[in-house]
């Protein structure tokens, strides 16, 4: 299954299908059926429109999503995950950010060049995987150099009688030093030689040193603009460092891959990455739903309308500047996130709803869920702690029922404190591992083996579901 080409925009090659999409989320996101199947349609859509060679092409718009549940339901993983899946560039967003512009809050454009950013840096990361070979010759001929300086021979050499049995001439050493640098040039390769100290030019950025002073004198467009061809004017200079060879050649690698890439052709294929596959993440939405119209008044209802007004043409498809050029948001995706426990979807300004048709309602998390997230995915917290007790040689494992008591433990608390959905597993799961943590290596040696039991959850968490009822006097 391949991925969008970015080479050729309007002939991408095969996507995963709807169903395969799901399947992906699956592997990290327990539940959440319905949200799954929106955004694999979503993004299945995307691969369709551009294999339509029509006018219509450029008619077809995203139908971007509403995702209404609570907190730590899954609704910013499963967006992240689709990103991933469809090696698309991905920002996220919290709305309440934006509230008071030109005051404490960010300007609303700022989320599309956050998205340009991310997108250059796929791109450029792409790019350097092409160019990978040729970098690691050009390091390798450095790194030679400073190690074994070559002997240049500029001028013919002439023998005459007096001059035969001279082992010493220019051409005598300049094929010692060329089978020198051969010998070092294997060593090098072989990884001989990694921890040997070298001097090497870095290329030092130039810093136009230019910063704002106050706010709303001047937007963040415009400042980035400035900036950039400030910087551009000043002169980059050579810094001399002493690192290791095996230091050098990570820095190396990383300045000679820039060199050979071509930055103007990734600025436009960034662009396009970007119009055609970005996907924007706005989080919080219900923060700035609530219309100061209902109420009769000023106050908080202004700004957070205002914000929603600053979104709108955003969202419906407008030009925004960037530092790398025009960029057009017709068809980037939208998914909007709030758990709307205060405010309803039906708060939001009626032009903005119209830009969210697609409206999900994500479940809250059951025991069985719990478990489950414990249990399957592929980055389940029980396997981060395992992982990185095997980094010390101490092999940890869980019991299935000590599983099942996590998760009732975690459900409880939910339940009788506040519903943090998944990320509760975090807190139970450090309780009781905590005191492990700490004792290994000093008192758990290698090759020690740990099985956390039933027992030992309801023993270590006992007292984390008996203190509930002082949770509320914690500040």
């Amino acid at each position: 299954m391949g991925r969008i080409d970015i080479k050729n925009m309007n002939n991408p090659e095969i996507q995963f299908t709807p169903r395969e999409i799901v399947v992906e989320l699956d592997k990290y996101i327990i539940g959440q059926k319905d949200a799954k199947r929106n955004v694999a349609i979503a993004l299945r859509n995307r691969w369709r429109r551009m294999k339509v060679k029509e006018d219509i092409k450029g008619d077809i718009v995203p139908n971007n999503i509403l995702m209404i549940g609570a907190t730590g339901v899954g609704k910013t993983e499963i967006a992240r995950r689709l990103a991933r899946i469809a090696n698309a560039p991905f920002t996220k967003v919290e709305a309440s950010k934006f509230t008071e512009v030109g005051y404490v809050g960010r300007d609303v454009e700022s989320m599309v060049r956050d998205l340009v950013e991310h997108s250059v840096n796929l791109v450029k990361s792409e790019k350097k995987k092409e160019v990978q070979e040729k970098a690691e010759q050009i390091v390798e001929d450095i790194i030679l150099d400073a190690l074994i300086p070559p002997i240049r021979n500029t001028r013919a050499v002439t023998r005459d009688a007096g001059t035969d049995n001279n082992d010493s001439t220019p051409q005598s050493d300049a094929e010692l030093n060329e089978r020198t640098r051969e010998r070092f040039r294997e060593k090098i390769r072989n990884g001989e030689l990694e921890d040997r100290k070298i001097e090497i030019n870095v290329m030092k950025p130039a810093n136009s040193g230019i910063g704002m002073i106050g706010g709303g004198m001047m937007d963040e467009s415009s400042m980035i603009n400035l900036q950039e061809m400030v910087s551009g004017m000043m002169p980059k200079k050579d810094k001399k460092r002493k690192v290791t060879i095996s230091e050098a050649r990570k820095i190396l690698i990383e300045d000679e891959s820039s060199k050979l890439i071509d930055m103007d052709e990734v600025k436009e294929l960034a662009i396009l990455k970007a119009q055609n596959t970005g996907i924007i993440f706005i989080d919080e939405i219900d923060k700035v739903a609530g219309g100061s119209s209902k109420k009769g008044g000023g106050g908080p209802d202004v700004s957070r309308e205002g914000v929603q007004r600053d979104l709108l043409p955003i969202v419906e498809g407008s030009t925004v500047n960037t530092k790398y050029g025009l960029i057009n948001t017709d068809h980037i995706l939208f998914i909007a996130a709030g758990a709307f426990h205060v405010a309803k979807p039906s708060d939001l300004i009626p032009e903005l709803q119209g830009r969210f048709p697609i409206r999900v309602e994500l479940e809250n998390l059951t025991v069985d869920d719990f478990y489950h997230i414990l249990k399957e995915p592929k980055n389940a917290l029980t396997k981060q702690y395992e992982a990185l007790l095997s980094s010390e040689e101490v092999t940890l494992s869980f019991q299935d029922d000590a599983l099942k008591e996590l998760a009732e433990t975690a459900f409880k608390i939910n339940t009788e404190v506040e519903n943090i959905g998944a990320r509760r597993l975090h807190t139970v799961m450090s309780q009781l591992l905590n005191e492990i943590l700490f004792d290994v290596p000093d008192k758990i040696g290698p090759n020690a083996q740990i099985v956390i039991t039933r027992e030992m959850v309801k023993d270590k968490l006992d007292g984390l579901v008996k203190d509930k009822d002082l949770s509320e006097f914690i500040l």
